[in-house]
């Protein structure tokens, strides 16, 4: 028996690092790639990407702390302080990520719904505040196990979080930052249709009939690109919520260990491809990488130039 959950235990991690480790690799280096772009452009040191630069951050650290979160609903042989520092850090990084990303997206709405007031929204006015409050409320709330409100009394030594703690968390802060995110979501393709509208209204004065086209067609592929990110990051996303919230309910039922390993890789690893999704559609971000990419191409083939130029000299 001993053996065949020594066994268990090694099919469960290299299944878990096979996941996790070439997602999280890929995270942290796409993230460190735009924190450099922004960072080493005075142009885009501004509150709006302050925001979305504290969201990189947040990823990366998701990114790290991804391999460590499917362990989180499984029986490990640690102690009930090694358990809880193991339960609470992931926590804390992945709630800071998902504070970042309603930040983000409520910046952007609250930006296209009053264009002509963005200088003069509270949230520009005062970027220190929103920033501190995206960091130190989810600290707070994923330090609440360590101030006593855990399994410690039962002796749970695998399971670190009560069953109140856990609905508080996914039906009181996890659903309601989901809800916000699709409500802004939809909110700004609405307000974009509306815009389309008046636009199109101008231009039928001038018969303009193939950029009207070009713009439907542009409208017609940011839903289609909105809608398959929600499918390919959001729905694993909320499966593995309510999915996971009864296996940890169940304190890790032997039945759907393995499941539960590979719907927690792609569910949290899903969501922290939403913040690369949106990085990279920006053209700000994107445009000094590949600079910097046709940069040492060239000098990369005047490297070769010069050296085949060389040789046949000799």
């Amino acid at each position: 028996s001993m053996m065949r959950n020594v066994s268990g235990s090694n099919v469960e991690a290299q299944l878990i690092y096979a996941i996790t480790l070439p997602v999280s690799c890929a995270i942290i280096l796409i993230n460190l790639l735009i924190i450099l772009c922004i960072t080493c452009n005075r142009q885009l040191h501004n509150s709006q990407n302050y925001f979305f630069l504290s969201l990189l951050v947040a990823d990366m650290c998701t990114g790290v702390a991804l391999p460590f979160i499917p362990w989180m609903g499984l029986n490990r042989p640690l102690s009930f302080s090694s358990c809880l520092l193991v339960h609470i850090f992931p926590n804390f990084l992945f709630l800071a990520f998902l504070f970042n990303l309603v930040l983000v997206h409520y910046e952007r709405y609250r930006s296209i719904e009053s264009p002509l007031q963005r200088g003069q929204l509270w949230l520009h006015r005062r970027f220190a505040l929103p920033l501190l409050a995206v960091w130190m409320l989810p600290l707070l709330f994923a330090l609440l196990p360590a101030f006593g409100w855990n399994n410690k009394a039962i002796h749970d030594r695998n399971d670190v979080f009560p069953n109140a703690f856990i609905y508080l968390e996914v039906y009181g802060l996890l659903a309601p930052a989901i809800l916000s995110i699709a409500a802004m979501t939809c909110r700004v393709l609405w307000i974009t249709r509306e815009q389309l509208r008046d636009i199109q209204r101008l231009q039928r004065a001038v018969a303009n009939r193939e950029c009207r086209r070009r713009m439907e067609m542009r409208y017609a592929c940011c839903v289609a690109a909105v809608s398959l990110a929600f499918l390919t990051c959001w729905v694993p996303y909320i499966v593995y919520t309510h999915v996971g919230v009864e296996f940890l309910l169940q304190r890790g039922g032997k039945s759907n260990r393995t499941g539960h390993i590979v719907l927690s890789c792609v569910g949290i690893g899903g969501i922290a491809v939403v913040p690369l999704l949106l990085g990279l559609a920006n053209r700000e971000y994107t445009d000094p990488v590949k600079k910097l990419f046709r940069k040492l191409r060239h000098r990369y083939r005047n490297t070769n130039f010069m050296h085949t130029s060389s040789s046949k000299s000799i």
